[in-house]
């Protein structure tokens, strides 16, 4: 276990075999991106083994005789046809192809069809073992036939054929599971489907068991998890098709719990993708037309299921009428009603992870809340740490985490692990710092102690880092130095927001009175302010590198509680330029790169808190109990220093992931 108190390890994702593969951060996977192989042929290496009901298969055979000839009379042509075919006469081995074509579309109303496909099903079953790779174009034209919502007999002896098919034929399970698992975005499979496969999976037959469609047998999860992987939705699909998708996998569990890490990595996986993509897309676009998206979302909040795809045709057919009359506005429109589109398919998904994962917190001191914040641990440090601008994926931490707080120890010492860890890249390192000082900042079940605790851990790694690099140290050098001044920036941030948790009596505190401790000599928690004045005021000179809209925030905070006056410095550090300093210009460090044509801009860090204001609408009701909104400091806008020469310019910089978002550490509109 990784906690502020015992000596962490990284958490890594396990599984018998992973389903991620290595990728660029923030890669979006697009439909028109794909080049598949449709039969996905996954060879198995070993033979599988399978036992049958006995009983279950006598009671398919009796209860679905074809009408007007036996069934074993149709065994009997399957044999020959399938003999046939291997010499080179296919006449009957075609005819039976055509029988399972015919199934498809209207034909599947034709009672005397179905009866005899289904017939020619229960034939097949029993010659599995003759339909090798030479009746591959048999196998393909069945797997193809229309068997969704068919009657329950039907869907019984399709399940026994796919069931012995690939028991006896292994090299089949890639496709069969693959054809299958097509099926995982078309809705909930039929409770019947579930049934037949029971027979296989747990060696019994149930009733009434709605299970997503697969034909596990054993030894088969490693050819699954990669199809599993192949068929997820493109990023660019509906929200109905990704939830549909995640459903299903998620029912698959239940029947193949081995796949539950690989499974939810790899959920997490193409979530913080379309979390990323949906980010710059907003960026992309106006501040005013990204601000009235995500306005017009929180307006008008629906949790309801994704619009039938004819509507969302007429819907399309419209915006194409608009375009034509006005090329220029209709191309706003639609691009527009695109990121709105991504938008609610990001909050669908996210509510519905949410629901997921949140029985397994019922009880946060259980052996399935350890296993299960273990994985989320491991989805963090291997999938969202390292994807630079996820804006709301990682609130799945967040929220779970203050389940107990244990788990925020855990989540909290995480962090500082991978903060401080030697060896690990920079922008990892700085990264790490951010999401340890947002969820201390903003966690509301974070308590007093453990703000203290993360505070004394950053300042005694700041001093160490100081200690070892201020004699031969030129001048303030992100390269250099990046993860001090990441850690000097969590501090700062961190002081902005629970400054009170830093004071060592409450007693200065009056409800009634919210401005009685102004005026006072506050008793700061021991070597607080000796700290972060060491490393204020030394040579790396963080104020000069840490981003511009944080420092100007703890100027004041810190000015108007008179626990530390830094305006001459920053005076002074107006005419410094970096660049004289900087070993690279390029040093994949996490800079702010928002500050218009300043170069200095280029040498500083962002000002990216990974656990700024939620957005989404709907799934924002899971973290709104969890949160510390920004508060303003009682007093402190009238009594504020003309030495404040930030300026309301830099204030409104703070979060450029939200632009509708007013709640940062650098907004005004809160105080008083």
């Amino acid at each position: 276990m990784v906690s502020l108190t015992s000596k962490p390890s990284i958490p890594i994702t396990t599984g018998s075999k992973p389903l991620l593969k290595t990728t660029m951060s923030g890669t979006i996977r697009k439909a028109q991106d794909a080049d598949l192989d449709d039969d996905l042929e996954v060879p198995n290496p070993k033979r599988a083994r399978v036992s049958f009901n006995p009983k279950v298969e006598e009671k398919v055979l009796e209860e679905y005789v074809a009408k007007g000839r036996s069934l074993e009379s149709i065994r009997v042509e399957v044999k020959r046809a399938i003999e046939a075919h291997g010499k080179g006469d296919s006449e009957k081995y075609d005819s039976i192809k055509e029988v399972f074509a015919q199934t498809e579309g209207d034909e599947r109303e034709d009672t005397g069809s179905n009866d005899e496909a289904k017939t020619y099903l229960l034939a097949l079953t029993g010659y599995a073992s003759l339909l090798n790779k030479d009746c591959n174009g048999l196998v393909k034209a069945i797997l193809k036939c229309d068997w969704m919502g068919r009657e329950e007999g039907f869907v019984k002896a399709y399940a026994q054929f796919l069931g012995n098919l690939v028991s006896a034929q292994g090299a089949y399970v890639g496709l069969v599971l693959g054809t299958l698992v097509d099926n995982f975005t078309g809705g909930m499979l039929p409770p019947s489907f579930s049934q037949a496969l029971l027979t296989w999976i747990q060696y019994e037959y149930r009733v009434g068991v709605f299970l997503a469609a697969q034909i596990l047998v054993p030894s088969a999860s490693a050819t699954l998890s990669p199809i599993l992987s192949t068929k997820f939705p493109f990023a660019d699909e509906s929200k109905r098709v990704h939830v549909t998708y995640i459903n299903n996998l998620v029912r698959l569990l239940e029947y193949a719990p081995e796949l539950k890490s690989d499974v939810f990595a790899l959920i997490t996986d193409r979530l913080v993708k379309i979390d990323v993509q949906m980010q710059v897309d907003l960026d992309d676009v106006d501040d005013e037309v990204a601000g009235a998206i995500v306005q017009g979302l929180a307006m008008n909040p629906s949790d309801q299921e994704e619009d039938d795809d004819d509507d969302a045709d007429d819907s399309d057919d419209s915006d194409a009428e608009s375009i034509n009359s006005d090329d220029e506005s209709g191309d706003q429109a639609k691009r527009a009603k695109e990121i709105q589109e991504s938008v609610e398919k990001m909050d669908a998904i996210l509510d519905r992870l949410f629901a997921i994962y949140d029985p397994y917190f019922t009880d946060p001191n259980s052996i399935e809340a350890a296993n299960m914040f273990e994985t989320l641990l491991g989805h963090f440090a291997n999938i969202i740490l390292p994807t630079y601008r996820s804006r709301h994926t990682q609130f799945l931490l967040f929220h779970f985490a203050q389940k107990s707080e244990h788990l925020i120890d855990q989540f909290a010492g995480t962090c500082v692990q991978l903060a401080f860890q030697p060896g690990r890249p920079a922008v990892l390192r700085q990264s790490s710092a951010a999401y340890l000082a947002s969820f201390v900042a903003r966690g509301a079940h974070v308590e007093p102690q453990v703000v203290r605790t993360v505070f004394e851990l950053i300042g005694s790694n700041l001093d160490h880092i100081r200690t070892e690099n201020e004699l031969t140290c030129r001048g303030p050098d992100l390269k250099k130095y990046g993860t001090f001044y990441a850690m000097t920036q969590a501090l700062l941030y961190i002081f902005c927001f629970r400054w009170r948790d830093l004071i060592d009596s409450s007693e200065v505190f009056d409800d009634e009175d919210p401005t009685a401790f102004i005026g006072q000599d506050l008793v700061w928690t021991t070597g607080i302010k000796e700290t972060l004045s060491r490393a204020i005021y030394s040579k790396l000179n963080p104020l000069k590198i840490c981003s511009p809209p944080i420092v100007s925030e703890f100027a004041k905070i810190a000015h108007h509680l008179r626990f530390m006056y830094v305006y001459p410095l920053l005076e002074t550090n107006k005419r410094i330029r970096l660049s004289q300093f900087s070993s690279a210009i390029g040093n994949g460090a996490l800079r702010d790169s928002g500050n218009g044509a300043s170069n200095d801009s280029w040498h500083q860090l962002d000002a990216y808190f990974p656990f700024d204001p939620y957005q989404l609408p709907v799934s924002k009701k899971w973290i709104e109990d969890d949160y510390v909104q920004w508060q303003g400091i009682p007093g402190l806008n009238k009594d504020e220093s003309d030495d404040d020469s930030s300026g309301d310019e830099e204030e409104d910089e703070e979060d450029e992931n939200a632009p509708e978002d007013d709640d940062t550490a650098t907004d005004e509109e809160a105080e008083d």
